[in-house]
């Protein structure tokens, strides 16, 4: 099937030439898009999230509806209001022209502002591509639904919600090294007209379809033992979201040209964060796993974002030790010593890869502090 070439040389790598800065999100669009799965992105206003989404819909001959949430967005205003010419006859039929039910690609901004009045309906097309309204129920035609926010779910009520987005990514402005390249895309984009991409919305669906005929049973021994490393590590994976995951990893998989997986198709799972706390973790569990696995075999056919990263931030270091450092303070329970042992060797590894010798000492030296309070 040729159809997973074209879409990284027709619509992904011209997508990252356009938009600088964003060549991790661009890669995860397309595994969410693939694997018929949904993308949540964190971050603040202004950094092209909407413009991401539209691009991709016009290189794929797609509809693309997006949509800015608030406290008072009612249902008619994603899935359109009733037919006023049948609701004469007495048949209540949502009139869905221009709305989310007939979008192949969805894109829903301050997504978290999501009501009561709308939240089972958005549940149900994010998990089963389903709209029902009352006794009308349709199929969608939905291939991914892209959800932004400037924070994470504080409400209980929209953590069913956030929990539909398999994968999550940071969306920022770009580095100040950056800004005129973007300065330069932005401008050309303006008046870009050619977007014409050699993939179609159905060679997309065709894709989707053929996930099942991929082949993970060789690694899925492996699956299971990272699995139970990161749940070991405090992640939250259920078992439900354990067999979902799998979709994302045969996508990976097609996306190389391959219908056989291999371990660092796992690097997916990078994504799977639930609060940002997690992110530099989760980074260096799956980071240390496929390097284990791949030490004496390399993967000359590896996606490009399964290459561990060895560049580490300092500050978010520092954020995590005083994270840990604060659960270390007063009584700890000691059935969470474990894990907090984990976290901070975890913690100690990635300080390995600090390259500046200042900031590397003084973390270690904080890392020193922990361990002694943990052996006291």
């Amino acid at each position: 099937m040729s159809e997973h070439l074209s879409l990284n040389e027709q619509i992904l790598e011209p997508l990252k030439k356009t938009f600088v800065g964003k060549d991790e999100i661009i890669d995860l669009m397309g595994i969410a898009l693939v694997g018929g799965e949904n993308l949540f992105l964190l971050g603040p206003p202004g950094t092209a999230k909407s413009a991401l989404v539209n691009a991709l819909g016009k290189r794929l001959h797609g509809v693309t509806f997006d949509y800015l949430l608030t406290r008072f967005t009612e249902p008619n205003e994603l899935f359109g209001p009733f037919d006023i010419r049948k609701l004469r006859d007495g048949d209540l039929v949502t009139n869905t022209e221009g709305m989310l039910p007939e979008a192949d690609l969805v894109f829903l901004d301050e997504l978290l502002n999501a009501n009561s009045a709308i939240l089972n309906s958005l549940l149900m097309v994010l998990n089963e591509r389903v709209f029902r309204r009352g006794r009308e129920t349709r199929q969608l035609p939905t291939l991914m639904v892209v959800g932004a926010s400037n924070h994470l779910p504080e409400d209980e009520s929209l953590a069913a919600l956030f929990d539909r987005f398999l994968l999550r990514v940071r969306c920022d402005n770009v580095e100040h090294e950056q800004l005129e390249d973007v300065l330069r895309a932005g401008w050309e984009l303006e008046s870009a007209s050619d977007t014409a991409g050699q993939v179609t919305t159905q060679q997309i669906r065709e894709l989707q379809s053929s996930l099942a005929n991929v082949d993970i049973s060789t690694i899925r021994s492996d699956y299971v033992d990272l699995i139970q490393r990161l749940r070991h590590a405090g992640m939250a994976i259920s078992d439900r979201r354990a067999v979902k995951y799998q979709r994302l990893v045969a996508a990976s998989a097609l996306l190389c040209g391959r219908m056989q997986a291999q371990p660092s198709d796992l690097w997916v799972l990078r994504y799977t964060w639930d609060v940002e706390e997690q992110r530099e973790v989760l980074e260096t569990l799956v980071n240390d796993w496929i390097a284990e696995q791949t030490a004496e075999s390399a993967e000359t056919d590896a996606h490009p974002r399964s290459r561990c990263k060895q560049e580490v931030d300092p500050e978010q270091l520092a954020r995590d030790l005083e994270r840990l450092q604060a659960a270390l303070e007063g009584d700890v329970d000691p059935k969470n010593l474990g894990y907090l042992r984990d976290q901070v060797s975890i913690l100690a590894g990635r300080c390995e890869w600090v390259t500046d010798s200042v900031p590397r000492e003084q973390l270690q030296n904080r890392l020193q502090r922990l361990w002694d309070k943990l052996d006291t």
